[in-house]
């Protein structure tokens, strides 16, 4: 059974093939991941998913539901969260008002003051308990701007947290962080997929943290899926090994020792 099912995804801007004809799926509380060099079409690939392009052919399926172009908002609403390699979040908004703005609209309550005022105590306590799990909760009153990296991460996720999602597809969740706050953050990512029984599909160029806690893994080439499987048929892949490591160094180490 497959939560999430991508079929021949194709996309090109001018003369550049980004996705080519890139099938998948990712099953229920499925933890892993897509890797590739950059320029490979993993953004690209999450982009068309999560409906913030639309795919030139081929089909994407959600809880088997023909998703297919439809309009981003709507996507998330159906229970597909999403973050980037660029934290999104609102930095002159506290911690807490940032999950509140998200815990606001999955109630769709929009500008209707009666509806924020009938749905208040509710949405109060889910923004606390979104918090206690990103582990916000004693920097709850300080502006997301000011956040240290980390943690802004942390609020992204509590962001995508607070819409209960089914799915989270992560876009280089640990760019750019400190080798402590990456290894706290892949103990919250492994915590959130456990906790919430969430399906988790993420991009990432630290290979170490891809085959310390992926269940499966995809690698993307130039648009294409060129091989897929557990991390230990990743790492003894031949042509994972060429693509990664080139030609001269092809073969004379694991791909489990390659950490960038």
């Amino acid at each position: 059974m497959s939560l999430l099912r991508v079929e021949n995804l194709n996309k090109s801007f001018g003369g550049l093939k980004a996705t080519r004809n890139v099938s998948l799926s990712v099953a229920p509380q499925e933890l892993s991941s897509i890797i590739g060099p950059n320029g490979a079409g993993k953004s690209t690939l999450f982009n068309q998913i999560s409906g913030l392009i639309r795919p030139d052919s081929g089909r994407v399926f959600f809880d088997d539901r023909d998703i297919t172009g439809m309009a981003a908002h709507r996507i998330v609403h159906l229970g597909i969260g999403r973050s980037f390699q660029r934290s999104n979040i609102f930095p002159r908004l506290t911690t807490f008002e940032n999950v509140e703005v998200a815990v606001l609209n999955y109630h769709r309550t929009g500008g209707n003051l009666w509806r924020v005022r009938k749905h208040f105590g509710q949405v109060k306590d889910r923004v606390e308990q979104v918090l206690e799990h990103v582990g916000l909760q004693e920097k709850r009153d300080r502006l997301g701007g000011q956040l240290a990296l980390g943690d802004q991460k942390r609020l992204e996720f509590g962001l995508a947290l607070a819409l209960e999602p089914k799915l989270l597809l992560l876009d280089e969740p640990t760019a750019g962080m400190s080798p402590e706050e990456t290894s706290s953050t892949i103990g919250l990512i492994e915590k959130l997929v456990h906790e919430f029984k969430i399906s988790l599909l993420f991009t990432e160029h630290d290979i170490a943290m891809v085959f310390g806690i992926s269940q499966h893994i995809r690698v993307l080439h130039h648009g294409e899926i060129v091989a897929e499987g557990t991390p230990g048929e990743i790492s003894q892949n031949p042509e994972v090994q060429r693509i990664y490591l080139g030609e001269k160094s092809y073969g004379k180490r694991p791909m489990s020792r390659v950490t960038g």
